[in-house]
């Protein structure tokens, strides 16, 4: 963290006591991979290994969770059972989080591969039901996480990768949430 987050994060807090309360916890700082998260909070992160990867997203996860925010993550189906271990391993209890609704996981045929392939209006609209239906549900925030190494493989409509990207970048700005 550089010298200009610790002040931007320290002026935020000053603000939310000089408006006479706390951060609220859609204020609160979000720290990801030694960094603070500011009014942008859409993260492509690429690692050169799983250990890597849980290094940097666990204590993302872990701190979404402590705060009370939602988690809702996608991921390889035949990597499932390892990222519900890697939480577990962490500390977060999966199943509790689970049956509160705190925690949602789906695989990629679940979101981004729906009838066998990439259909980015329809990910589009499942990520914005996922952050609006986290807030409808009390969370104050839903972190995000969703795994991409499908788009690695020869997958129909995979081609239209970047333009949903693009599209992304420009529904994120509405909401608070992160998405990595």
């Amino acid at each position: 963290m550089n010298s200009t987050d610790g002040n931007n994060e320290a002026q935020t807090q000053f603000n939310a006591k000089f408006r006479g309360g706390a951060l609220s916890e859609s204020e609160q700082p979000i720290r990801f991979a030694g960094s603070v998260l500011r009014a942008q909070r859409h993260v492509c992160a690429f690692f050169h290994s799983s250990d890597e990867e849980y290094q940097v997203l666990l204590p993302f996860i872990k701190e979404g969770l402590e705060r009370g925010e939602k988690a809702f993550h996608i991921v390889d189906p035949k990597l499932r059972e390892e990222h519900r271990w890697r939480l577990q391993s962490a500390g977060i209890d999966v199943a509790t989080a689970e049956q509160s609704g705190q925690f949602e996981l789906r695989n990629w045929a679940d979101a981004y591969l729906r009838e066998g392939h990439f259909d980015q209006d329809k990910i589009l609209a499942l990520i914005q039901e996922a952050l609006e239906s986290g807030r409808k549900q009390g969370f104050p925030l839903t972190r995000l996480v969703a795994h991409m190494e499908w788009a690695l493989e020869d997958r129909p409509g995979v081609d239209d990768l970047v333009e949903y990207e693009a599209r992304l970048n420009y529904i994120l700005p509405r909401y608070k949430d992160p998405v990595i």
